[in-house]
């Protein structure tokens, strides 16, 4: 980008056993979103982790 801001429209979302969703982060690359969701949701708890990208709104599908 020409105006010197760094863009990250890769997001991670959690989604808890209550059906509650979260945003975890926001990230420059999908590999390195998904890098992230993948560490998290290999700890083995009940969570649900996923990768969105943003949408042209600036948010993502779970904002």
């Amino acid at each position: 980008m020409n105006d010197g801001t760094v863009t990250l429209p890769w997001l991670v979302f959690r989604q808890d056993d209550n059906g509650n969703r979260y945003r975890v982060g926001r990230y420059a690359t999908r590999a390195e979103a998904q890098k992230i969701a993948d560490t998290l949701d290999g700890r083995g708890h009940q969570q649900l982790y996923w990768v969105e990208k943003l949408g042209p709104n600036g948010t993502g599908a779970a904002d």
